[in-house]
Parts: C-alpha cells; structure tokens; sequence
C-alpha cells in the first residue's frame, strides 16, 4: 500500500530537463549553482551542469549530468587578482570595468570550445525544458535558450545590479543606489552621486560600443551553425539579451538599500545553504566543544587563498592569535609550522558547520557574499577583510547595519586586526545586530531553495512568465523618459515665441511707418 501512493504521488510530480551553466572558474559562484541542483533534483528535476567544479560522490545518479569545463581556469588573466601577497604589496585597479568584462568574453569562448559542449549543441536529440546560466558581464549564454527553445533564467551571484535589472526593466538610478565595485553607501554625498553616475555612464558606454560588437560576432560564430543544422535563423543578438523570463539574486532584504525590482526579479539569497547542517569532523567536533572561551573562525574564502599571504605578515597574525584565550581555526591551505597552542589550520573548511556552532564568537572574512550570507544565516558578526569586487560593498554595509568591523586589507593587517578583535571580543552590540537581522533574514514563507523551485517550475508551466515581465523593456528611451513631450513642448514654446516676435516686429515697423508719416507731413 505505502508502494501504491509513492508511485501515485511520483507519477503526478512532472520531471523536467534543466540545463545549468556555471562556467565562470570561481569555486564560490559554482557554489549557487550547486544549490540550485540539490533542490531541483530533490523536486525530482533532472538537470545537466556545465561547471569547471564536476562534482564528486554526489548521491543523484542519473538525475545528473555534468560536462567539465575546468579548463576555463586559463580564460581568467594572469595580472595577480587572486594572489592575496600581490595584492596586499602592489594593489589591483579596483574598477578595472574593461578587463572584467574582456573576462567574461573569453570565458564564454573558452565554454564554447569545449569539445563536449560542442557536442551537446549539436545533438538534434538533446531537450530542455529551461536553460539556468550564471550571469556575468556577457548575456552571450542565452544562446543556449535559443537552441533549445526554451525559456532562459538568469542566475546572478550579487545582488539587484544596475547592469542586472537593465536587462528585465530599467537601470537603477545612481542618485540612491551604488555599483556592485563601489566604495559608497548610501545616503550618497554630491560628490559620490557623480561617481555612481560615472560609474554607469562608463560601464553602459563599455558595454555598448567595446563589448558588445565581440559578444554578437562570437554569437553568430558559434550558434549560427548550430542553428542553422536545426533548420532555424539565427536571432538577433539583442533580441535574446533582453528575452530572459526571470533573475534569481543571490541577496536577501534583510541587507537593506536594495532598489525597486520588476516581478521577475527574485531575492534568493541563501539558496546555497543546505537546510541540514552537516555533523563537524569528530576531532573538528570535540575541538569546538571544549573551547571554553570561544572559536574565532578566520578563511579568505575559495578564491584567494591564505597561504599566499606574505611570510612576515603570517607571523605577525601568529603572534596575534597566539596573544588570546579563544581558539582560532584558521583556514590556511598548506602546513603550517611552529603554531600557537590555541590556532589550528584547516586546508579545507566546513564553513557552514563551523558557523553554526554555538561555540563560534565571529568570523573574519573577506566579505564575499556567499559568507556574508553565512554570517546572517546563522548570526555570526564579522571582521571584513575585503578583496575585490563586491567585497568592498558588502562590508560597508555590514558595518553600516552595525554587526561588522572593516579592516584594511595591507601588510599592516596583524597591527590592524588586533583592536577589532579586541573590540569584537569585548563589545557585544554586534552579536545584538547581527542577531537582529538573522531573525528578519529567517522570517520567510518559504525557504530560499523552495523558491528557486517554485519560479523554475512556474516559468516552464507558463511558457516563460511572459505575464510576470516589466512593460518598461517594450518602451523607448525617448518615451520613457517624456523626450518626446520635452520636444514637443520645446517646439511650441519656440513656435509662440517666434510668433509673439513676428507680431511684435510688425506691430513696432507699423507704428513706426506711421510716426514717419506724421514727420513727413509736418
């Protein structure tokens, strides 16, 4: 009988085929789309992952299909981004726009070469039901939506971006809300105003007339053929740029100073948290349990690593950990000698396990949004240690919401980490803040993931939520912005004017032909 209803309830759950792309070679991105998998295929979904990260003992069978792309990691540029050392000595141009998105290009052609990409493309057999694809920089991945015909989900790693919501309704407006490379928050000064507006203007100009051009004939080079064997013209570039049926961003309301976003903009933040948190490592366990005066978790996170950090400086943050009563676990991914009693490393971290231990005082990390995320999640405070990217804004507005501390990223770190720790150990306003906010965070109808299932599903079924999409997509910039009425009402000001002057001028030479009369008969 229990037989008979389990394959009663299976048979009226609809599988569908999703595609899944994560090209981008940034193991914390690969993260969202994880999630994405595991609450799919626990709705019963069967999904193929385009990833540099195949995963590994992963428990679904045949529900998944994964297709290595790892060898995108040489698309990214070799200019010291990902070396913690090279930055901390030498520095990166924090808002480099055109090597980012010069980036994003070749990573998208890297993905295109991949001779088991090439061949999923051009198998007339293959069918999905929806394309998910990680949005950076390019829209060049929609054209998996156009082969397959089907409707297209963005999936964004930040949050309700400018250069995002362009591409669904309307750009943001730079008077009240900042780029995801910004240093500002908001309310912004005068000054910082004309640096988001600048921002945009250079990022729209880019965009335009830089990359733009390379994304259409990189389009045309590769899905013109594809295209073209399936009896099909190829559409133009723009067209399916602006097609997208919905976007999923990874941040939730509780971060606060969020723009207004169209119906098929979805704050999924937290999706790639698992509901279940995992059992620590024993020894990881036992260690946790018996630190009496606390853990403070320290990790980098995936991307940049802390064993590039300098020698010296390493020392110098020893020397600090090893000064105080708690544990410190540190994720360093290579041996580290001649340790304090009370710091150990870890080459690989259970970051959610770790944060979700009652033992956990704070975490020091370098703001990207994924631990952001974590931190909120399970109510942790934190030290930002920003690196690039959105890092800068996630701290400052972690420090603005009042459960974090921002220390510079230099060669000065241990002498600057060292009053916010003390801080952070002494002062508990924000374990107070960060607790507050983990209870708006959690205050949710439904979870994160059950949401992504749900706006999945109701994209298929409803044919790409057509109803759901902004009407400011299918307006002109002209009549968006009354151009059209400035015109007109320039016109007819113009026109009145001209003909007030006309009158006046024949009205001033009438009178004066007759005052010339009356000299003349005198």
């Amino acid at each position: 009988m229990i037989f008979l209803i389990f394959a009663i309830l299976m048979s009226s759950v609809e599988a569908y085929n999703v595609l899944i792309i994560y090209s981008l070679p940034i193991r914390s991105i690969a993260l969202l789309g994880e999630g994405h998998i595991r609450s799919l295929i626990a709705a019963g979904h069967e999904v193929t992952f385009i990833t540099c990260y195949p995963l590994k003992d992963h428990g679904y069978g045949n529900k998944l299909r994964q297709i290595d792309v790892s060898n995108n990691m040489y698309s990214l540029p070799d200019d010291g981004i990902m070396d913690i050392g090279a930055i901390m000595t030498s520095g990166v141009p924090l808002n480099d726009v055109p090597s980012l998105q010069e980036t994003s290009i070749l990573n998208a052609i890297s993905t295109f070469e991949n001779e088991d990409v090439k061949k999923l493309l051009n198998d007339p057999n293959e069918r999905f039901d929806v394309v998910i694809s990680d949005l950076y920089e390019t829209e060049l991945f929609a054209a998996f939506a156009v082969v397959y015909n089907c409707p297209m989900i963005w999936s964004y790693s930040m949050g309700a971006q400018s250069s995002v919501l362009r591409l669904i309704d309307e750009p943001t407006n730079p008077a009240y809300t900042v780029d995801y490379l910004s240093f500002n928050m908001p309310p912004l000064t005068f000054s910082q105003r004309i640096q988001e507006l600048w921002l945009q203007l250079e990022w729209t100009v880019l965009k335009r007339f830089s990359l733009q051009p390379k994304e259409e004939a990189v389009y045309e080079k590769y899905f013109g053929p594809v295209l073209e064997k399936r009896g099909r013209k190829l559409p133009n570039y723009v067209e399916i740029m602006y097609n997208a049926s919905l976007i999923f961003g990874n941040e939730h309301h509780a971060v606060g100073n969020l723009p207004r976003t169209p119906q098929n903009f979805k704050f999924i933040g937290g999706a790639h948290i698992d509901s279940t948190v995992k059992p620590l490592p024993t020894d990881l366990q036992k260690l946790m349990d018996n630190s009496k005066h606390g853990v403070i978790y320290f990790s980098m996170g995936s991307t940049w690593q802390s064993k590039d950090i300098p020698k010296h400086v390493t020392e110098g943050l020893l020397k600090v950990f090893g000064e105080l009563k708690q544990t410190v676990i540190w994720k360093y991914e290579e041996d580290l000698p001649n340790l304090p009693k009370n710091v150990h490393t870890l080459k690989w971290a259970p970051q959610h396990s770790i944060l979700a231990h009652p033992n956990c005082l704070f975490f020091i990390s370098h703001g990207g949004l994924l631990s952001s995320t974590e931190a909120i999640h399970f109510g942790v405070p934190t030290i930002g240690i920003p690196i690039y990217f959105d890092q800068f804004l996630n701290v400052n507005r972690a420090v603005s919401k009042g459960y974090a501390i921002h220390v510079p990223l230099t060669t000065n770190l241990p002498n600057d980490l060292k009053p916010a720790i003390q801080t952070m150990l002494t002062d508990s306003k924000y374990r107070k803040k960060i607790w507050d906010l983990s209870q708006i965070y959690h205050d949710r109808p439904v979870s994160p993931s059950a949401e992504v299932v749900h706006w999945v599903e109701h994209v298929i079924r409803t044919g790409g939520a057509p109803h759901l999409r902004s009407p400011a997509l299918h307006v002109p910039f002209y009549q968006k912005y009354f151009l059209d009425l400035v015109a007109v009402l320039t016109v007819s000001i113009s026109l009145v004017i001209l003909l007030v002057k006309t009158i006046c001028c024949k009205s001033s030479k009438t009178i004066q032909r007759k005052d010339s009369r009356k000299v003349k008969k005198k």
